[in-house]
C-alpha cells in the first residue's frame, strides 16, 4: 500500500508539473526559470552553501511558483482578485512553517545582521527575482515588445541570482 500511495502521489505530481512543463506559449515567469532557481536550491544545499545563498534560490522560487499558479488559475477561469496575493501567501507558509518546524529557520546562531539567514535571502532573493522580471518586461517594451537576445527572459533573473549568491558568498564567508 505504502508503495502506491508514493507512486500515485508521483504520478499526480508529474500530471501537475506537465500542466506548466509543456506550455506552449510563454508565461511570465516562465518554467525555465522555475526550474533552473529550483535547482540552484538543490545545489546549493547539497554544496552545503550558506543559507542566505540557498535563500536567495528559494524566495526566487517563491515568486516564480506563485506567479504561475495565479497565471494558471485565471487561464482555467478560476481567477479573482487577490488571488496572485493568495497564492504567494500559501506558498510562502508551505515553505516557511515546515522550516520554522524542523529548526531549520529561526536558529538564533545562523543569522546575518540580525536576520534569520535563510530568511532575509528568501525576502531578498523574491524581490531580486521580481525586479528582474520587471526589468525585462521594460527592456522589451523599449525594444518594440522584443526581446535583446534568445532567452533573454531566462538569463535576467538567472544571473541577477548567480551574482547576488556570489556577493553574499563574499559576505557570509
Amino acid at each position: 500500500m505504502k508503495h502506491f500511495v508514493q507512486s500515485a502521489s508521483a504520478v499526480s505530481a508529474a500530471a501537475f508539473a506537465g500542466e506548466f512543463l509543456f506550455t506552449h506559449k510563454a508565461e511570465a515567469f516562465c518554467p525555465v526559470c522555475t526550474v533552473a532557481a529550483g535547482a540552484g536550491v538543490g545545489l546549493a544545499r547539497w554544496l552545503g552553501i550558506d543559507d542566505t545563498i540557498t535563500g536567495l534560490w528559494i524566495g526566487a522560487l517563491l515568486v516564480s511558483v506563485t506567479f504561475w499558479t495565479a497565471n494558471w488559475m485565471t487561464k482555467k477561469g478560476w481567477g479573482f482578485k487577490g488571488l496572485t496575493l493568495l497564492s504567494g501567501v500559501f506558498y510562502v507558509l508551505i515553505t516557511v512553517v515546515p522550516l520554522f518546524y524542523t529548526g531549520i529557520m529561526g536558529h538564533p546562531w545562523n543569522t546575518l545582521w540580525g536576520i534569520d539567514k535563510l530568511g532575509l535571502g528568501m525576502a531578498v532573493g523574491a524581490i531580486l527575482f521580481y525586479a528582474a522580471e520587471k526589468l525585462y518586461l521594460f527592456l522589451k517594451k523599449k525594444n518594440n515588445g522584443h526581446a535583446h537576445f534568445p532567452f533573454e527572459k531566462v538569463a535576467l533573473p538567472v544571473a541577477a541570482l548567480v551574482i547576488l549568491s556570489g556577493i553574499f558568498y563574499f559576505i557570509t564567508k
